[in-house]
């Protein structure tokens, strides 16, 4: 019995019954291609596929569940082509859609997989247990507020359990200079980390500085020249700095927020913390929530937190 409810376990599925057994228009017959194109016509109303996007219905195969057979219907679309597992009465008169869990594998895990952190800037410790991934963009107030909890204050209390990542995510429909603030930063990052968070922290800071600035091109023209800035502290190689600055490659940063996207991330700041989803910028009380549980879970005792303060709330 204990091997039966193991092999059980491994292969759970989760059945979601849409549209209360979603009647396929009397594809009560046996003409596969009538209940091909009844599939698509449901397939198609259910998740709004516009019709320009090809829907594919596979060929009806044996399934686990007694009375239904199994189909993939695919949306071939260019830019996210979505393969979709479904249940199939073999009556033809419903439909089921079926999300299959493994439940041997993490889902958190699985999750911060998902997130290329290479060549990112980090903060915190480099074996760390725990990693809390940020998707930010420079010109969004709400990513400031999160910043300026996280540093110092944060990274003071875990620096030695957390290590801190950040992800780009400029939203450039609203924030007409945060593309070119990651870009710079980015510039930095290539020669030096520490030049990245500087450059991080002061325009976190103090984004109304250079949103008072008369138009985008002065905006620009401001960012890179405090980047040019971080580079002489930061002893950086000026040319080298000075062409990235200037040839404003934006590759990595559209990968990023295409990864982003991918990830679910539609507004800043967005963190993933060990794979759990964070949304937007708490109140430093709850994200010392969030850290302590994720610590817990890896084994990791949370450090003891002093009483808050005025300005730590």
């Amino acid at each position: 019995m204990h091997r039966v409810l193991m092999s059980f376990a491994q292969r759970v599925f989760l059945i979601v019954l849409l549209a209360c057994s979603v009647c396929l228009a009397q594809s009560t017959h046996s003409d596969s291609g009538s209940v091909k194109r009844a599939l698509e016509r449901q397939a198609r109303v259910m998740f709004s596929v516009p019709a320009q996007i090809k829907v594919n219905v596979g060929e009806f195969r044996p399934s686990d569940i007694p009375g239904y057979e199994a189909v993939t219907i695919t949306f071939d679309d260019p830019q996210n082509k979505r393969d979709l597992e479904f249940l199939v009465a073999k009556d033809r008169k419903s439909l089921m859609r079926v999300i299959q869990v493994d439940l041997t594998k993490d889902p958190y895990a699985e999750v911060m997989k998902n997130i290329d952190v290479s060549g990112r800037p980090t903060r915190g410790a480099k074996d760390a247990k725990v990693v809390a991934v940020n998707y930010v963009d420079f010109q969004c107030p709400f990513c400031s507020r999160m910043h300026a909890a996280l540093f110092p204050t944060l990274l003071k209390e875990y620096g030695d359990r957390i290590l801190f990542i950040y992800k780009d995510y400029p939203l450039e429909d609203i924030h007409p200079w945060a593309l070119h603030a990651a870009v710079d930063a980015n510039c930095l990052t290539a020669q030096n980390v520490d030049a990245y968070w500087d450059f991080a922290d002061y325009v976190h800071a103090n984004q109304k500085e250079f949103n008072t600035l008369k138009g985008l091109p002065a905006q620009q023209a401001a960012l890179d020249k405090f980047a040019a800035l971080q580079g002489k502290k930061h002893n950086l190689d000026a040319t080298k700095l000075d062409a990235c600055i200037k040839a404003q490659d934006d590759t990595a940063v559209r990968v990023s927020q295409k990864e982003g996207a991918q990830m679910g991330v539609s507004a800043t700041p967005e963190m993933f913390v060990n794979g759990r989803k964070v949304d937007g910028a708490l109140p430093i009380q709850d994200l010392r929530s969030i850290f302590d549980s994720a610590l817990r879970d890896a084994g990791v005792a949370p450090p003891e937190h002093k009483a808050e303060t005025a300005d730590t709330k």
